[in-house]
């Protein structure tokens, strides 16, 4: 088995190994992960954090050997960035722009300099709208887990990064987390809504905020109003999500 980190501002991990294909997710700087398989230009990979696996280029690939590995891995308190955006600086004063929820891993093979703000620890729940809001008005992005460009689980995932909790990679395993609320009247600001589809399956997730409003991905990282049916969007005055269950993860 080989070991690998990204060590570039962002990385798109690709359902199959070519540029054209879909994005399954994203490695922010400092993200460690397994390397399952390489090929000539490609090599498919398996992040630590959640499990995804995908495609990444192989120019876009750095090893990193396996006592690095495993120090990261039972490290109890990994630093993640809370500022939107900072940089970390190499041996030679390069500067690297790093965004918030990047990972500063402390290893031999990634030597940096950081100075900027971090978590490492788990913060109370309350400040988990306050992270959320930060990404307000981030363009939707399938795959996506930056103000750059995000879906509905990166979000729910990289908010709770941050603030010191594991979320899983998509809203169907995400629902499977924590515990389920009967009411909407029951929730606390910070925990988390799924929505389903016409076919039944969760293919959405907000996080609940206070007075019945939810902060979610629809085009955008918006506000809506939240009840029993779902999201009510006030600027089409109609739901676009269908209320399927509602967790307590903190």
């Amino acid at each position: 088995m080989q070991y690998g980190i990204c060590f570039l501002s962002i990385l798109p991990v690709r359902s199959m190994p070519d540029e054209a294909s879909e994005l399954v997710t994203q490695l922010l700087f400092g993200e460690h992960y397994k390397v399952l398989e390489c090929r000539k230009n490609w090599s498919r990979i398996k992040t630590v954090l959640d499990k995804c696996e995908g495609w990444i280029m192989n120019s876009q690939l750095m090893f990193i050997p396996e006592d690095e590995f495993n120090d990261i891995q039972t490290r109890k308190e990994l630093k993640y960035v809370s500022d939107l955006i900072s940089f970390v600086e190499d041996h030679n004063k390069v500067l690297t722009p790093i965004l918030i929820g990047s990972c500063i891993p402390e290893i031999a093979s990634l030597p940096i300099t950081f100075n900027g703000t971090f978590i490492n620890t788990e913060q109370p729940k309350e400040k988990l709208i306050k992270t959320a809001l930060l990404y307000l008005n981030s363009p939707e992005l399938k795959g996506g887990k930056t103000p750059f460009g995000i879906d509905s689980a990166g979000f729910a995932q990289m908010v709770y990064r941050i603030n010191g909790y594991h979320l899983l990679r998509t809203a169907e395993s995400q629902s499977k987390q924590g515990s389920a609320l009967s009411f909407v009247e029951e929730s606390e600001a910070g925990d988390l809504a799924f929505f389903d589809n016409v076919n039944g399956d969760i293919d959405h997730v907000g996080i609940i905020m206070e007075d019945n409003y939810v902060i979610h991905v629809n085009g955008k990282v918006r506000v809506d109003r939240l009840d029993h049916t779902g999201i009510f969007n006030n600027d089409l005055r109609t739901y676009t999500h269908q209320l399927r269950v509602i967790k307590k993860v903190v």
